[in-house]
């Protein structure tokens, strides 16, 4: 299968929009972009993300192509995660999301309290 169906319900073109949608999996996708970032450095830059939520999302992602993980051999040891090209290709549709959601998030809260 080369392309896929997203309004086909058995589809696994669903699973790649679930990792779109996840947000700290956008959040990892727009820290990396810049280069390759260890750990606490990405956690820090994402903020508010625990340890056990960022490692399930960077082991998701690499499972899924988008990141890699490097392991040096130094004490301590230093592991990178770095965007590989498929995760530098999702990067550029994530980025203007994140650009809308900036742009427009003073708008959509105001709807809210409209609506509340």
């Amino acid at each position: 299968m080369d392309t896929g169906d997203v309004f086909n319900q058995n589809c696994p073109s669903r699973v790649v929009l679930d990792r779109i949608g996840d947000k700290w999996s956008v959040l990892v996708l727009l820290c990396l972009a810049g280069g390759p970032m260890r750990f606490t450095r990405l956690r820090t830059r994402m903020g508010g993300v625990t340890p056990k939520v960022l490692t399930q999302t960077l082991r998701a992602m690499e499972s899924d192509g988008l990141v890699t993980r490097e392991v040096f051999a130094e004490v301590p040891p230093r592991v990178e995660y770095t965007l590989t090209d498929l995760g530098h290709s999702l990067h550029g549709p994530v980025s203007v999301v994140a650009q809308w959601a900036e742009e427009n998030v003073a708008e959509i809260l105001r709807n809210r309290e409209k609506s509340a």
